[in-house]
């Protein structure tokens, strides 16, 4: 197995504190690269200027490059989630990555504001879509009230223009 450190765009590009993922109960997914013999069992995101108001449930989770679900947190409650500040938060179990591929990495908030993120916006959904030439969506957003627990799969997704800095261990 691998020491594993992956992360959806350099840190050093994340340089908008702004960055909107979805609306409340809704869930924020973007690729991540993970190599074969990697082993994830945390997920970090970093907040932005918006710090979440009055969470009610939430999560992160690790999804197939086909959207399936592979491992997800408990269940984020009422945790308080201040802006700016960095969160790491551990899957209920960790995963192996067997095949090697552009992965998705998931986020959603309940809450009666939903705290931004670091990250960086292209401006249009186009650029961050499938442009018809083997490249692959780089965000999306898809469900709705989904609380604590997240879809077995990402089901009639939207293409969103942000991209949020996540990162696993």
């Amino acid at each position: 197995t691998n020491t594993t450190f992956a992360e959806t765009m350099r840190r050093l590009d994340a340089t908008v504190a702004t960055v909107a993922i979805a609306a409340t109960g809704v869930e924020y997914a973007t690729r991540i690269p993970l190599q074969a013999g990697d082993v994830v069992t945390n997920i970090t995101f970093i907040t932005g200027g918006t710090a979440a108001g009055t969470p009610t449930a939430g999560y992160a989770v690790l999804r197939s490059p086909t959207g399936a679900k592979l491992a997800q947190t408990a269940d984020f409650g009422n945790t308080a989630r201040a802006a700016n500040t960095a969160f790491t938060v551990a899957l209920t179990d960790e995963y192996l990555v067997t095949e090697p591929g552009l992965y998705y990495v998931g986020l959603s908030f309940t809450a009666s504001t939903v705290p931004t993120m670091h990250g960086k916006t292209f401006g249009n959904a186009v650029l961050a879509g499938n442009l018809g030439l083997g490249a692959e969506v780089l965000a999306v957003t898809h469900g709705s009230s989904v609380g604590a627990t997240a879809p077995d799969t990402i089901a009639t997704p939207t293409t969103v223009a942000n991209l949020v800095y996540l990162a696993v261990t």
